[in-house]
């Protein structure tokens, strides 16, 4: 991953959002927004759009490696599998956070993966109204903006009355909602964006202190955040304890921004492993 192909995949990704998600913010008519496995899994034309534009200008970039968006996915599961084997590979969400863009909040963003056998060597987190992103590869991670590139660092808050943190309790079987809703009177505030994007790029930034996935591991909205927060300084396993693995399907994936946090709040919810 040279400066170059990495400029390369920020700007496609810049020209997507200007041409495919931008226009249409706000701008969404009923025909254009779908559902897919519920009422609250949405796509729209955006998505659609976008991923598609970006996927031909990436396999044009990277003739060899295999590129995959959410919505390829969500009509073709059986691609799903090439994440975890593949010697390259591109995940893209076009738009985290569609049931956001869709209702008209500025909530959302664009990610962006690359995976060497699923393990994430390259993350872009973009947003797409202020036109700025965190973005990590093995060296660094940093978020850039018209003044420029800053190196960025998590959280050193360990106490737990101190802590922010994001649980998806939607996501969870009904089942197992009162059984985590129970572990988080302790933290100081704990609530979720429905952009996996956007609570990365804070996670990162030090503002929030940890991140907790629903069992369903879905590799585009996770593998470019969980690359920025270790290069930050934060850790990112599963609740069993495994390293990340951006072909596994299944897991509770917990993201902190110290081993202290994690081992905390890993200890709290072992009971979803």
């Amino acid at each position: 991953m040279n400066d170059d192909l990495k400029a390369a995949l920020i700007a496609i990704v810049r020209d997507a959002a200007r041409v495919h998600i931008l226009p249409r913010f706000r701008a969404l008519t009923p025909d254009q927004i779908s559902t897919k496995s519920g009422p609250g899994d949405l796509v729209t034309l955006a998505d659609t759009e976008a991923e598609t534009a970006m996927t031909a200008a990436i396999r044009d970039l990277m003739p060899g490696a295999v590129v995959v968006g959410e919505e390829a996915i969500a009509a073709d599961p059986a691609l799903r599998d090439q994440i975890g084997t593949a010697d390259t590979c591109v995940i893209i969400d076009p738009v985290d956070g569609t049931w956001n863009f869709a209702k008209g909040l500025s909530l959302f963003g664009v990610i962006l993966a690359v995976t060497r056998r699923g393990v994430p060597v390259y993350g872009l987190l973009y947003d797409v109204l202020m036109d700025d992103w965190v973005e990590a590869d093995l060296d660094a991670a940093r978020f850039v903006s018209a003044r420029g590139a800053a190196p960025i660092r998590t959280s050193a808050e360990t106490r737990v009355a101190r802590m922010v943190g994001y649980v998806p309790v939607g996501l969870f079987p009904r089942a197992q909602r009162a059984a985590v809703l129970a572990e988080l009177p302790p933290f100081s505030r704990v609530t979720s964006l429905r952009c996996a994007c956007h609570e990365y790029r804070l996670l990162a930034q030090g503002h929030v202190e940890f991140a907790l996935s629903g069992p369903v591991h879905n590799a585009w909205d996770h593998a470019a955040g969980v690359l920025a927060v270790q290069m930050a300084g934060g850790v990112a396993r599963f609740l069993d304890g495994q390293d990340y693995d951006a072909g596994r399907v299944r897991g509770v994936l917990l993201a902190a921004s110290s081993e202290a946090v994690w081992q905390d709040v890993a200890g709290r919810f072992s009971f979803l492993r």
